[in-house]
This record gives structure tokens, C-alpha cells and sequence, in this order.
């Protein structure tokens, strides 16, 4: 069993090793790489699931009781210091290479039928690779610096695939997003990372805890400080995992294609967040200020994305807030100290949430045939509708997601959202208020997105709704083209200039009258996504939860885990588990009746309510304020300093080049050659000093 471990370095070398055989590939024989996709794609799923069963192996072994293994060697030393690299096999990791491992194989067998057709087939396997290499490396590593390398990778990965389809200026402007709103925080958890070393003298997890607990509590450095550290580290998980006020790019990020969304969503970039803010549980959990920040960031984040989600009409956009709603429970889950609450759902949301993306990018693959390659009709859920009877697969599969993510029992939402809710209220009521009204929101706008994409009459060929549409799409597009762009040079390119070509999905031809169920490599995902969850939630049951045996915060010993799962009552956990399914039946019974039944009419709730149905088909305006003052602000500002650049600073280098040119010119005529004309300028000289200090 020992020799797994002294292996488990393997893990993310080999979806590494896969995405450079790949990349080298594509840039030094570009023609034959392409030629052999299908043989690109078997050799970078392959690598994958030799990965992810490693990660099972780890997972048995720390579950029959293996102790934390830790690998490194000296990376760098200077003096006193010294930085050490390695892995790191505990509990967490092994949960978290399983989930990632998983979720990342499972969507690269539905990349293979997704993007059959696309000519950026290979290029796209070979980021996928480097992405799932990226987090598995965040996952195993044993101090912050090392984390901070791959945190990085992720980003840069997510840029990447993001603006896959780069010559779509919806795609490229959304990586640039995300990038840019990452940084922002990432900046955050570096300095967070400096400021912790300046303090404790350590990246190590636990140690920085302890020296920072003890630093406090003798006066050596104030409170003020360890709350101000903990929050910058926090900003890096605020960015990463897209909560309030970072969350503005995770939606557009649903401009790449589906089965990143579904890795991004599930598995890597917002999984990261969560899993950094349990990695530095023993430094938050010494800070109540900053654990209070992260529990109501949480709950906002949360009720935010749910009231946002309720008026999507694009089923991937809808999904990515259910996504930010999602995250912010985890988010509020660690602020309480629910640790293993959190992680609970972390893993259940993994598996349901990508059976879902993918589910809609199945969606997206049959309506395609009907409306063509163009997002904005393949997406729009006002054109689906009756799509159960000509994809039952993704039907049932999505409906399993639906009710996952509703928190109906038995499935697996259920179990980790309702430990969720009992921690919170246990913690602080407003919290538990917050969390049980976001969880009714929650079952209105899933089965609202049910309803409206797989019953009632299929609206694919409907012209009046297609040209509403269309002519909506056209009115925001000439908006965009008409908003002014920084001009940096004669050189730079025009607001709008990018167009869709070379792409399968710029073209907008349809062959089909009615959708098509997806091929055997895009539903299979589905099939086996949709087992955990409906049974994944059964091992963290309150009546046997094994999970919280196997995961459980750092500042706890399994013998007092133990010893509270000894003290359950059942009669609380009834009434509690009562109150959240019966709101979310009530969502469910509304979805119902507006979508289903269509005994409640949408537009009139709609329009007795029109400033909140405004506020959340906005987006409660968080992304035009942002345009306003950070990018229209950022651009002026830009255009001042390029005018202070051109005039102040070019100038003055002008004018130096200037009497530097005209000085020459007049001295070059002194240069004659002449001793006299040389004889009579120094007797001038010393004639004129003779003069000036005979005055003096």
C-alpha cells in the first residue's frame, strides 16, 4: 500500500504528460495531430482515468485509517529560510482527487461527441488535460506557495478555454473578464499569503494557524491584523469560487463550450475556492471576525444567484448562477465551521451540477439540428419545450439533477444542503432564514428550467418567437458596437470588428424539424453521473455519517466526531429536514402552475412586480455598474495618462532629442581643423575668466 503513495505524484504528471505530448504535437506537426484526433483523444482519457484510479487506490487506503503522507524536497533556501515542494496525501486530498478525477473523465468521454465536428478538437483535449493537471496539482499540495503556482495555472487554464472559440467577441471579451476579476483577487491572497508569512515565518497550513493563534493571544501583533490577513487570503476563494462582489464573470464564462463549463462549474475553478478556504481552516477558525465575513458573504452570494437564476432564459447562464448560489452555501457552510457540512457539499454539487451542464449541453447538441450553431436561439429556453420525448436520456437525467439540486429526498442535495441548514441555524437563525428561503428559489427556477425545456409543446419552429429573438439579439449587438473603444494606435482594431469564422458554431444552417437525442459518448456521461446523485448523499446520512468520520475539521479528533453523532436527535432533524423540503415543494408546485399547468400567467407576476423582475433580469445591475466605473473609468483614465505620456513625457524626450540636434549642429562649426581658430577660443576663454574673476 506503501508504494501507491511514493506514486501518487503520478496523479497530476499524467494529464500533464498528455497535454504536452499533445501541444508538442499540434505545434510541430499540426496537419498529422489534427489527422489523428480520435487517437489524441483515447491516448488524454486514458492518462485521466490511470489518474483517477490512483485516486480511488488513496481513497481506500485513508479510509481503511492509512495516516497523512507527506512527500518534499528543498526548493529554495536563503539563510533561515526554506521553501519546500512535494505532495501531500490526507483525507481532503484523496476526497478531492476523486471528485476532480472523475468529474474530469466523465466530461472528456462527452467531449468526444460534443465536439465531434469542431476543427479545434485536439487543441480543446489538450486544455482540458492541462486544466485537470492544474487542479490536481492545487489538490496535493502541502503549503501555500505551492498552492499559489497551480492557483495561477488554473486561472491561466480557465483563460484558455473560456475564449476557446476566440474569434467570437463574446467569447474573447469573457475570458478577458475572467482573468481580469481573478486577479483582482488573487492579488488579495497574495498579499494575504505575505502578510501570514510576516507574521508566523511559515506557508505551512497548520503551523501558520497555531504561531497566528498565539501571536494574537499575547499581544505581539493585534486582532486587527490577523482579521485583515485572513480576509486577504479570503478575496483568492471570493474570486475563484465567484462570490459577491467577484461573481460577475462566472456567467459569461459560459461562452466556452459546454464540457468545460460543466469542469469549471463542478470539479476545478470554483471547487478551488471552497477547497482553499478548508485548507486554511486552522487559520480562519482562530479568527471569529473573518469567519463571520465568510458566512454572510456566503449567504448573500447565495440568495443573489438564486434571484438572479429565476429570470434566465439561456439555459447554460441559468445554470452558471444556480452555480454562484451553490458555491455561496458551501462558502456560508465554512463561515459557521460547518467544515465537513461544506465539503459534503462540495462533493454531491460536483456530480450533479456537471450531470446537469452536461445535460444542457445535450440540450444545445440536439436544438442545434433545429435552430443551427447560433447560441442565442440553441440556448434560449423560450424555443425548447416537449424535448422528454425526443431525448428521454437527457430528460430523466436532468429531472434526477433538478431534484438533486432541490434537496428532495432521498437524493443527494438533500442530505448535504439540510446539514448545511441545521449547522446554520444552530450558528446564527438569520443565516438558517437566508439559506431556507434561497433553497425554495432554488426548486422555482430548476424545474421552471424543467418545465420550460422538456414538457408542454416543442417551440423550435416557431418563426414568431425565432425572429423576437433575433431581432433582440440585433438590438444588443448594435448597442455593443455603438459603445465607444480605447484607441491606442492607427493599428488598434475597432469595437466589434471579430466575427465567428472557421467555426462550426458561427454558422446558422438547421437540417431537422425536431431534436435528436445525443450520441452514446454524450449520454453515457450522463447515466453514470446521474448514480451518486441519487446515491452519493447516503453516506453522510445524520442517522450514519460516514462522511463527517472521514472528513472532519482539523480542530476536531474523530473521537469527538464521534461523540456529537452520538448525540443526534432525531425529532430536530425531522423538523428541519420538514421545513426545507416543504419550501422547496412549494417552489416546485409554483414552477408548476406558471410553466407546466399554466394556470399563473409569468409576464402579469411579472408585471405587478416590474422593479424586482427588473432587478433580477439585470442582475440586480452589478454588471453595468462595473462597466460604468471600472471599465468606462478605466478607459478614461487611460486616455489621461496616454495624453500626459504623449505631451509630458514625449515631449520632454523631444526636446532633449531637439537640443541635443541643434547644439550639434551649431558646434560642428567650430570643428575646423584650425590651431589658430582653437588658440583663439581658448585665449577667449581665459580672457573672459580673467575678466569675470578680475570684476569679482
Amino acid at each position: 500500500m506503501e508504494a501507491i503513495y511514493e506514486y501518487a505524484w503520478l496523479i497530476p504528471v499524467l494529464p500533464l504528460l498528455g497535454a504536452m505530448l499533445v501541444g508538442l504535437g499540434l505545434i510541430s506537426i499540426n496537419q498529422v495531430t489534427n489527422r489523428l484526433r480520435q487517437l489524441n483523444a483515447v491516448l488524454i482519457i486514458s492518462l485521466m482515468g490511470a489518474a483517477m484510479g490512483l485516486s480511488f487506490a488513496l481513497l481506500w487506503s485513508q479510509i481503511q485509517g492509512h495516516p497523512t503522507y507527506l512527500r518534499t524536497l528543498e526548493w529554495a533556501a536563503a539563510g533561515n529560510f526554506h521553501l519546500r515542494m512535494g505532495y501531500t496525501i490526507d483525507h481532503l486530498t484523496a476526497l478531492m482527487l476523486v471528485i476532480v478525477t472523475t468529474v474530469a473523465f466523465l466530461v472528456m468521454v462527452y467531449t468526444d461527441g460534443y465536439m465531434a465536428h469542431d476543427p479545434g478538437y485536439v487543441r480543446f483535449y489538450a486544455y482540458l488535460s492541462l486544466f485537470g493537471s492544474s487542479m490536481l496539482g492545487l489538490v496535493v499540495s502541502p503549503n501555500l506557495v505551492q498552492i499559489y503556482i497551480f492557483w495561477e495555472l488554473v486561472g491561466m487554464c480557465s483563460y484558455l478555454l473560456v475564449g476557446f472559440w476566440y474569434d467570437r467577441k463574446s467569447a474573447a471579451d469573457a475570458c478577458q473578464k475572467a482573468f481580469v476579476t481573478n486577479r483582482v483577487g488573487d492579488f488579495g491572497l497574495l498579499l494575504g499569503i505575505l502578510g501570514l508569512f510576516w507574521a508566523t515565518g511559515s506557508f505551512d497550513f497548520h503551523i501558520m494557524g497555531d504561531r497566528l493563534a498565539q501571536l494574537v493571544q499575547s499581544g505581539t501583533i493585534s486582532n486587527f491584523l490577523a482579521v485583515l490577513f485572513a480576509i486577504l487570503v479570503f478575496l483568492g476563494p471570493v474570486a475563484k469560487s465567484a462570490q459577491f462582489p467577484l461573481h460577475v464573470w462566472l456567467p459569461d464564462a459560459m461562452e466556452g463550450p459546454t464540457p468545460i463549463s460543466a469542469l469549471i462549474h463542478a470539479a476545478t475553478m470554483v471547487a478551488a475556492g471552497v477547497f482553499l478556504v478548508a485548507r486554511m481552516y486552522p487559520v480562519f477558525e482562530h479568527v471569529p471576525a473573518a469567519m463571520n465575513v465568510i458566512a454572510f458573504t456566503g449567504a448573500f452570494t447565495a440568495f443573489l444567484g438564486a434571484t438572479i437564476a429565476i429570470t434566465q432564459n439561456d439555459i447554460k447562464k441559468g445554470l452558471a448562477y444556480s452555480t454562484i448560489s451553490q458555491l455561496g452555501y458551501m462558502v456560508m457552510a465554512m463561515g459557521v465551521g460547518a467544515y465537513s457540512a461544506g465539503l459534503f457539499h462540495l462533493m454531491t454539487h460536483a456530480y450533479f451540477k456537471a450531470m446537469l451542464f452536461l445535460g444542457s449541453g445535450s440540450v444545445i447538441h440536439g436544438m442545434e439540428g433545429v435552430v443551427g450553431h447560433d447560441p442565442a436561439l440553441a440556448q434560449d429556453m423560450r424555443l425548447m419545450g416537449k424535448l422528454r420525448k425526443y431525448m428521454p436520456i437527457t430528460a430523466i437525467t436532468f429531472l434526477i439533477g433538478c431534484l438533486a439540486i432541490s434537496g428532495m429526498p432521498p437524493f443527494a442535495g438533500f442530505w448535504s444542503k439540510d446539514e448545511i441548514l441545521g449547522k446554520a441555524f444552530a450558528a446564527n437563525p438569520f443565516l438558517w432564514i437566508v439559506g431556507w428561503l434561497t433553497a425554495g428559489i432554488t426548486a422555482f427556477y430548476m424545474f421552471r428550467m424543467y418545465f420550460m425545456t422538456f414538457e408542454g409543446k416543442f417551440r423550435g419552429t416557431d418563426e414568431k418567437i425565432k425572429d423576437k429573438l433575433k431581432k433582440a439579439a440585433t438590438i444588443i449587438l448594435e448597442l455593443e458596437a455603438e459603445e465607444p473603444a480605447p484607441n491606442f494606435g492607427p493599428g488598434a482594431m475597432k469595437h466589434g470588428e471579430l466575427a465567428a469564422t472557421g467555426d462550426h458554431h458561427g454558422s446558422h444552417g438547421h437540417h431537422s424539424d425536431s431534436p435528436h437525442e445525443s450520441p452514446w459518448t454524450m449520454t453515457l456521461p450522463l447515466v453514470v453521473l446521474a448514480v451518486p446523485s441519487i446515491l452519493i448523499g447516503l453516506v453522510g446520512t445524520p442517522f450514519a455519517n460516514y462522511f463527517e468520520e472521514f472528513i472532519y475539521s482539523p480542530n476536531e479528533t474523530l473521537a469527538e466526531v464521534l461523540e456529537k453523532a452520538a448525540e443526534f436527535e432525531p425529532t430536530e432533524f425531522y423538523i428541519m429536514a420538514g421545513a426545507s423540503v416543504g419550501i422547496s415543494l412549494i417552489g416546485i408546485t409554483l414552477a408548476s402552475l406558471m410553466y407546466l399547468q399554466r394556470k399563473i400567467d409569468p409576464a402579469a407576476i411579472a408585471a405587478k412586480i416590474k422593479p424586482l423582475y427588473e432587478l433580477s433580469l439585470n442582475k440586480w445591475y452589478f454588471d453595468d455598474i462595473y462597466h460604468r466605473v471600472f471599465v468606462l473609468g478605466l478607459r478614461r483614465l487611460a486616455r489621461q495618462v496616454m495624453e500626459v505620456d504623449f505631451r509630458v513625457v514625449d515631449g520632454a524626450v523631444n526636446l532633449t532629442g531637439f537640443f541635443t540636434l541643434v547644439s550639434g549642429e551649431g558646434l560642428k562649426y567650430l570643428e575646423n581643423g584650425r590651431v589658430q581658430f582653437y588658440a583663439l577660443i581658448v585665449f577667449g576663454a581665459v580672457l573672459g575668466l580673467v575678466i569675470v574673476f578680475g570684476i569679482t
